[in-house]
Formats: structure tokens, sequence, C-alpha cells
């Protein structure tokens, strides 16, 4: 007998240059779902921005959930983030990039 599992399928695969004059940098995203369910499983979200940090490939702040946990980059440092909603997860990133984008 043979049965198929589906796979996640990518839904959102976006990059974003942020120009020099509002803060240069880039932005990230992506998102995939379960395709029975039609939830996200799966997210990245980052801003990266080498004037202001170099490592982790220059993310400066990025949330995903990869390693079964949630969790946030913050220059570099690991830090787990309480997931109730993946609208609040892009909320808090929403925040986290415009604040830092100002500091170049």
């Amino acid at each position: 007998m043979l049965h198929c599992v589906m796979a996640d399928r990518k839904i959102i695969d976006e990059f974003h240059k942020i120009s020099d004059k509002r803060g240069n940098g880039k932005l990230r995203r992506e998102v995939w779902i379960d395709e029975v369910t039609g939830k996200i499983t799966r997210y990245n979200l980052a801003y990266i921005n080498h004037r202001l940090y170099t490592g982790d490939n220059g993310r400066v702040v990025g949330y995903d959930n990869a390693h079964d946990r949630h969790h946030r980059h913050y220059f570099g440092a690991l830090e787990p983030v309480a997931f109730t909603r993946f609208e609040d997860i892009e909320a808090r990133f929403e925040q986290d990039w415009i604040a830092l984008k100002d500091y170049t």
C-alpha cells in the first residue's frame, strides 16, 4: 500500500532592500504552510544589516521556529519567544527592525 505524505509549501518568499535614506539593510520573509491544514508550519523573518552587525550573516534581528522552537535572534544572541499567533510574531519583528533601522 502506497500512501502520500504532503510536504510543507512555501507561500511567502520575499526579500526587500531598504534604501540607504530609509535606514539601509534588507528584510527577509519566508513562510511555509501545511498543505492539508493550511496552518503555518515554519517561518523565518530577518532584518539584515552588515553596518550594524557582521555576525550571523548580518542578521541584526530575526524570528523563526527552526529546531522545533520559536525564538528571536538579536545581535547574535538567541532567546525563546512565546508563540500564540504568527501575526503577533510579525508585529514584534516589525517593531524591532523599525527601531533598529534608525541606528545606521
